[in-house]
């Protein structure tokens, strides 16, 4: 008899953990493990704001699917699901599509940026989830640096030298807090450019930043990016843009040529076409992150409502912390439907957040306690090389670490990413979201 396949949707998290898990839990020969993924490499977005800033080499915060020795990787975007046929299409870079048949389907294929019928967003935005967009937005920013540096018009300087980010979640507070340093140690390349002339603004409509934090490391966080004169517009948002102004809804008009968008995630478009129920465009599982009716099919992670039995009549939060211990018990549950092990529900208890501030500064909640300065930074760390699953990765991180603070930060762009390929429209699947209000930004921890 042919083994049965398990084929995995997404590499992110939770999909990556739950091979994962699989290979360890499946005798060998037990099953086909098949994975469908865009790209070769699963990518730690918590690192996203260091690899912009140059702290951390792009390629360091990819992990290679390669050491999943037993899961054969189908490199294609997963561009249609038949259920009933079992059947799962594929697109990959060249365009052509094929299909692939499961046994046990696990579907994880992760968020998008979610944007707001706004105009001019996905025109001129720039989001802030894939390296793409990390690697560009640090070419962005010198850049202009180096266009600034060659003007005398003072309006037209400040126009390059004005950022804006929306979303004060972790991606944004942290890309800010992150960027504010490396282009403050910049400017000495930049001898017609001084420190009064760059400017950092953070627009969020929520009232604090990092608002998934307690209250007390929200203010903390709030008064380093105050310190690194970054201006927080709280209870703002972004009315409509152009190639160079950012009109806020506070009547405000700001002359800027980046904004970076970090204001929520949305799940995959993907998990919407396949008439399954769905609670704000995510997959409704049981507590075994089971379908409800498809003993076949799991979900979890941004694609998934997963019930919270730690806090009854709640769900899991959205955040890489709960997404990799699905992964582990979605491998646990599927191993069992196969016939090793027993399932469970899953059960997690949060065990806080971090969210690193650059130059030895973070804000740490690790087990509800309130943690700051070099203390937090060291725990953030300790947690980002824990949280990463591959040795080489590791060293290969703490090396990058080392000697940043060694020598100082290359300030070169090499025009890798071309504009049209960062456009927000073209960079993500986008789901666009005509009124809502925006999530905070994911949580590592």
């Amino acid at each position: 008899m042919a083994k049965p396949r398990v084929v995995v949707v997404g590499a992110g998290f939770g999909g990556f953990s739950c091979l994962r898990g699989l290979e360890r839990r499946l005798p060998r020969g037990a099953a086909e493990l098949v994975l469908v993924n865009p790209s070769d490499y699963h990518l730690y977005t918590p690192l996203l704001p260091q690899v912009a800033a140059g702290v951390i080499n792009p390629a360091d915060a990819a992990v290679p699917l390669r050491g999943l020795r037993r899961t054969r990787l189908k490199p294609g975007e997963a561009i249609g699901i038949d259920l009933d046929a079992r059947t799962v299409t594929v697109r990959d870079r060249d365009g052509n599509v094929s299909g692939i048949g499961w046994d046990r389907l696990v579907l994880a294929p992760g968020s998008v940026t979610r944007a707001f019928d706004i105009p001019g967003l996905t025109e001129h935005a720039h989001g802030f989830k894939t390296i793409i967009e990390a690697v560009y937005l640090r070419e962005r920013v010198l850049a202009q640096l180096e266009l600034a540096d060659g003007l005398r018009d003072g309006a037209e300087r400040a126009a390059y030298t004005t950022f804006v980010v929306v979303g004060a979640g972790l991606a944004g507070t942290e890309y800010v807090a992150q960027m504010r340093m490396f282009v403050r140690s910049a400017l000495a390349a930049y001898p017609r450019l001084r420190a009064e002339h760059i400017r950092w603004i953070i627009v969020d409509p929520g009232h604090r930043v990092l608002s998934h934090l307690d209250p007390g490391l929200s203010e903390r966080a709030l008064a380093i990016l105050r310190a690194r004169d970054v201006e927080v517009r709280l209870g703002a948002a972004v009315d409509r843009l152009t190639a160079d102004t950012v009109h806020l809804n506070d009547g405000t008009t700001v002359a800027c040529r980046l904004l970076v968008w970090t204001a929520g995630v949305a799940a995959c478009p993907l998990v919407g076409e396949l008439g399954l129920p769905t609670e704000k465009g995510r997959i409704v599982v049981g507590a075994d992150l089971g379908v409800p009716g498809r003993p076949d099919v799991v979900a979890l992670g941004d694609a998934a409502v997963v019930p919270d039995l730690t806090r009854p009549g709640s769900v899991c939060p959205q955040t890489a912390q709960h997404a990799m211990r699905q992964g582990h018990a979605a491998a646990r549950n599927v191993a069992a439907g196969l016939g090793h092990g027993r399932a469970r529900p899953y059960r997690h208890r949060d065990l806080g957040a971090v969210a690193d501030l650059g130059g030895g500064q973070a804000v740490a909640a690790p087990f509800g306690l309130r943690v700051t300065g070099r203390a937090a930074a060291a725990i953030t760390g300790a947690y980002h090389l824990f949280a990463l699953p591959a040795a080489g990765t590791r060293l290969r991180v703490a090396a990058d670490w080392a000697l940043a603070g060694l020598v100082s930060r290359q300030t070169v762009s090499l025009g890798l990413v071309p504009d049209a390929a960062a456009e927000l429209s073209r960079a993500e699947q986008l789901s666009i979201q005509p009124s809502a209000e925006p999530e905070p930004g994911r949580t590592p921890a």
